[in-house]
């Protein structure tokens, strides 16, 4: 059912304004109990449901037993920073909430509810957050602008007892580490004596120069450049804004200890690695700057829609792996390979926060699965397709959870595998049965009036 691509008659882009406007957005509820007649309401809403609702009140707990809450997310935004987009704010970012929402669905079989809001502050956005809790197992920061969105994610994550992800920084951080670990192993090369250049400090390279770190990269072999250069203690521009700037800071503080200047060019020189999430800009990085890396350099241009450098330009300076943050080249470094497994994971043991711990973990897992696929230059990763990875992530997660103390309802591996599997499968399928059933139908069958 999913390999009809004589659907596509224009661009991605094209296809989508026409697309949303035939559907009026990508997802929906429907119920999941059966009904048949009018006994039915009398179970599922009055009088029944009054007796679940008594049970909560005395135990806050059966909310997992009782309601939809276990598997149930809110992904929140304020649109100050959305896809390549910048600030268009919450309404225009709702279509952006809607697809992480289907994707959460039909990757995961995660029920995420688009939550669009029309605050910007760290504090409105964290009180806002704050209230929402009583109905959801787990919130999914989306496209919040930097500082701010290191603040907000620190902040509920010690508030609240429930899963918080910002998946601009966790998510991308994991693939991108998931990925990198698959072409060391290709170059022959250990990730503790590896050369790394960090190009960008956005929220994607500061959560990886986390990971990174926390699974054997060292600090030391590390330079970091954003917009203005080699990150380093002498900036002062950085130094002025260390309060604002905390991690960034962090960062020039434990690299670049010799205060090397320069840029882009200067990073790169003797590098084994370069990821950056920087500018969508051509030549942001320079053939002749790669040529400059190391032998069996490894180079991921994950900028959208155009990468810092093209792959045919990155192999041709010499680079043996590249990756990009696009679908249509080889070695996708893209989010959607993780949060879905990720939150599978956290929601079956009901944990109570998502660690980097159990971000490593489902890159760990990630990256094995890969190799059953077929680990080769051009595929160090899964595609979004290959959704049996799912499962697996979400196992390995879900066991570190367990293992760290985090876990309000232990489950072993083969359970959590089971339990991922059976939740995605059923997605799936409900989504195809629809389709068969012609009640989602085919874009050309869509009238756009509809």
């Amino acid at each position: 059912m999913s390999g009809q691509s004589g659907r596509h008659h224009g661009s991605p882009s094209e296809e989508a304004l026409d697309w949303l406007g035939r559907y009026h957005g990508e997802v929906q509820v429907l119920p999941k109990v059966p009904i048949h007649d009018e006994e039915d309401f009398a179970v599922w809403y009055t009088p029944g449901v009054a007796e679940p609702c008594r049970a909560i009140a005395k135990d806050p707990d059966l909310a997992y037993e009782e309601t939809g809450k276990g598997n149930r997310i809110a992904i929140v935004t304020d649109g100050s920073r959305i896809l390549g987009l910048g600030d268009i704010g919450p309404l225009a970012g709702l279509p952006v909430m809607e697809g992480k929402a289907m994707l959460f669905k039909y990757l995961g079989g995660v029920d995420a509810i688009p939550i669009c809001l029309n605050v910007h502050t760290p504090d409105e956005i964290v009180e806002t957050v704050e209230r929402l809790v009583p109905a959801f197992g787990g919130i999914n920061l989306e496209d919040i602008s930097q500082p701010k969105c290191f603040e907000i994610l620190d902040r509920l994550r010690d508030r609240l007892d429930i899963p918080v992800w910002h998946d601009d920084q966790q998510g991308t951080a994991t693939v991108a580490l998931a990925g990198l670990i698959n072409a060391l192993a290709i170059v022959g090369k250990e990730i503790a004596d590896a050369r790394v250049a960090l190009i960008g400090l956005g929220a994607a390279n500061v959560a990886t120069y986390r990971l990174l770190t926390t699974y054997g990269a060292s600090a030391e072999n590390i330079l970091a450049v954003d917009s203005r250069g080699l990150l380093h203690t002498g900036r002062e521009d950085v130094a002025r804004r260390r309060d604002e700037f905390e991690d960034k800071w962090r960062i020039a503080s434990e690299t670049n200890r010799g205060r090397r200047s320069g840029g882009i060019e200067e990073a790169l020189e003797g590098a084994d690695v370069c990821i950056a999430f920087s500018r969508s800009a051509p030549d942001v990085i320079r053939p002749e700057w790669v040529k400059k890396m190391a032998p069996e350099s490894i180079v991921f241009a994950c900028a959208n829609p155009i990468p810092e450098i093209y792959p045919e330009d990155a192999h041709a300076a010499g680079a043996r792996i590249v990756g990009t943050g696009r679908s249509d080249f080889p070695n996708q470094v893209n989010n959607s390979l993780a949060f879905p497994g990720i939150f599978r994971g956290a929601l079956d043991v009901r944990a109570t926060t998502i660690t980097d711990d159990m971000a490593i973990a489902g890159a760990v897992a990630l990256a094995s699965a890969t190799h059953d696929l077929g680990l080769a230059d051009d595929r160090i990763l899964p595609k979004m397709t290959d959704w049996e990875v799912v499962p697996k992530v979400a196992a390995a997660v879900g066991v570190e959870a367990v293992k760290r103390g985090l876990a309000r309802h232990e489950l072993t591996e083969d359970q959590l595998h089971h339990n991922a599997y059976l939740r995605i499968a059923e997605a799936r399928s409900a989504t195809y049965a629809l389709m068969e059933a012609g009640i989602i139908a085919e874009p050309d069958d869509v009238n756009p009036g509809d």
